[in-house]
């Protein structure tokens, strides 16, 4: 039998008009037989700083309050085997040029879901991908997705991804931590650093990591894996 992944995705600053400059896709994915363990483990670590179980991991509450919290999260990503991580880096969305590649941001939106999941995807396995819900077009959107993996991963079969589905994050521990890791992965590209709590997470990744978090990793690394993604020059 393959070894059957969850894939946890979440999304930073894509819409195409957010007046936001840095776009960061990225996903979380671990064995399925061990989902539940690693999110009762997540349960625990909030228990143990006093949060509700039910508390949502966000890089938005990320405060000097919570320093200690969110730090002992990224170092539990680290500690853990069973979990990995990748980013796809859009550096600068204004130097997009939809027309003159015939294409809409959204269907551009799905070349990079696809480069973000190609590298993790392999054949000789079976993968559940999950979306975070975040507005009334998500239903469509999985639906497209899955549609543009199964043609190019020749997967007609679906035996290699067997579904994708939306989910609520405030539900799912595991998508919680990529929103996490989605953060501080953005939060550095985009070089606003501006607060002493984000810029201690930000570093406390790096260390781990042994990264830079702004540049492309090997396409082989598979904790820490990071892609910096860059339009094609224009022609003069």
């Amino acid at each position: 039998m393959p070894q059957v992944y969850n894939v946890y995705c979440d999304e930073s600053c894509h819409l195409e008009h957010d007046n936001q400059v840095t776009m960061v896709l990225g996903a979380v994915w671990c064995p399925l037989e061990k989902t539940r363990e690693i999110a009762t483990r997540l349960r625990e670590i909030k228990t143990q700083h006093g949060l509700s179980p039910n508390f949502e991991i966000k890089w938005v509450k990320v405060s000097p309050a919570k320093l200690d919290f969110y730090q002992e999260i990224i170092d539990y990503f680290f500690d853990d085997d069973d979990l990995h991580f990748r980013a796809l880096i859009i550096p600068d969305k204004t130097k997009l040029r939809h027309a003159e590649f015939n294409q809409t941001h959204e269907e551009w939106y799905y070349k990079m879901f696809f480069d973000l999941l190609k590298i993790i995807i392999v054949p000789t396995s079976s993968y559940r991908i999950y979306l975070d819900i975040k507005d009334t077009r998500s239903a469509a959107k999985i639906r497209k997705l899955h549609e543009v993996l199964i043609y190019e991963k020749y997967d007609f079969d679906r035996e290699i991804i067997k579904k994708i589905q939306n989910i609520r994050s405030n539900e799912v521990e595991q998508a919680q931590l990529a929103d996490l890791l989605i953060g501080t992965v953005g939060y550095v590209n985009r070089g606003k650093m501006t607060s002493s709590a984000k810029n201690m997470m930000v570093e406390r990744m790096q260390n781990r990591s042994g990264y830079l978090l702004t540049r492309t990793t090997l396409p082989q690394e598979d904790k820490v894996n990071i892609f910096c993604w860059h339009p094609r020059e224009a022609q003069v």
